[in-house]
């Protein structure tokens, strides 16, 4: 159950943007009374969600979907059958389209579509995130939170140099301030969690207890090593070497982005509400309006960990590729353990004609 709570956290949020945004669409386009628009609109996040989260179970639990005869048939045929629920949608909307409005129901068609890409697409990337370990999860949402507090602290009390004009309260002492404090906060929290395997450990199928756990040996990527330090830093500091998990120096990037990049993601919604002339995307929490105004710098955090992580961090899966190839027949199995045989011996690893143990 601890497992899957932030994933479910995630569907959660994910609900309530949408359902931020579309309203939205319905004042501005006065869409009450269009038929069908309501229910299609809601059909299509269904869709979406399912196309998503059904690759998701696909990637991550295979032995799980392969054992149970439902789960790999929904698998083997998950596109198409995600096709054709989106498809059934499709045909609705062009059934549901009425004279004289047919403009604006291509306009909240597309309002629609664009909600899902950057809602649902993103919140897809942050289960990703989660499945790669917690701590790409927890790290970069806390630098996110961090830099709008300190960016905040900094302003108000040093800003003076107006940063943007779509928020005239932002400053660039707050930018600054704010990208400094939330490095060495991040290279710290990075210290903290790096050191716990629940935080570090991928999620994982384990078929013989028909569990799922979160306990692994640590990757180097989380384990203590020594750095030496540049010159500058030696003279300035009086070390000449560190001890830190090589997490730490990537958490660095996450913190910069967070800092540079993310806050885009908040000018971007200010823009989008002086457009439509609203204050906050709704009111869900007092004095801080919807849970969008909260969370529109943490999609695109998400989009670059998972963009960061599959550039820079993962690598080939020897566990995923067994399972892919115990899911072939016994024929093709045969064929990928010759075909390897064959590579292996004219590399040199394996002796001409020796028998495999």
């Amino acid at each position: 159950l601890l497992i899957f709570l932030p994933p479910l956290q995630v569907l959660c949020v994910q609900i309530k943007c949408f359902h931020e945004i579309i309203t939205i669409g319905y004042s501005v386009y006065h869409s009450y009374h269009l038929p069908w628009f309501r229910t299609l609109s809601w059909y299509f996040l269904l869709c979406v969600n399912y196309f998503f989260y059904g690759e998701t179970v696909t990637d991550y639990f295979f032995t799980l979907v392969q054992r149970e005869e439902p789960l790999r048939i929904l698998s083997k045929y998950h596109r198409f059958i995600s096709f054709a629920l989106y498809l059934t949608g499709f045909c609705m909307f062009v059934l549901s389209l009425v004279k004289k409005h047919y403009r604006l129901q291509f306009y909240m068609f597309g309002w629609t579509h664009v909600t899902l890409l950057i809602i649902v697409t993103q919140s897809h990337l942050i289960i990703h995130n989660l499945f790669e370990g917690m701590i790409w999860f927890i790290v970069p949402i806390s630098c996110v939170i961090c830099n709008d507090i300190m960016a905040y602290m900094f302003g108000f009390f040093f800003g003076r140099t107006p940063l943007i004009k779509l928020s005239p309260k932002k400053t660039w002492e707050g930018f600054i301030g704010g990208f400094f404090a939330t490095v060495v906060f991040g290279i710290l929290l990075s210290y903290v969690m790096a050191g716990y395997r629940c935080f570090v450990c991928p999620v994982e199928f384990n078929s013989d207890s028909n569990s799922f756990t979160v306990d692994c040996e640590p990757s180097e990527l989380f384990q203590l090593q020594d750095y030496s330090l540049p010159a500058a830093l030696e003279s300035l500091t009086g070390w000449v070497r560190v001890r830190m998990y090589p997490f730490q120096i990537h958490s660095i990037a996450l913190s910069a982005f967070a800092s540079i990049v993310g806050p885009f993601g908040g000018f971007f919604a200010s823009g989008f509400k002086r457009a439509f002339k609203i204050k906050d995307f709704a009111n869900t929490i007092p004095g801080h309006g919807g849970i969008m105004d909260r969370f529109d710098c943490q999609y695109l955090m998400a989009t670059f960990v998972n963009v960061y992580i599959a550039s820079f961090i993962r690598g080939p899966n020897p566990t995923k590729v067994i399972q892919q190839l115990m899911a072939l027949r016994l024929d093709q199995q045969l064929h990928i353990f010759n075909s390897l045989k064959a590579h292996l011996t004219e590399k040199g690893l394996l002796p001409a004609n020796e028998e495999v143990a």
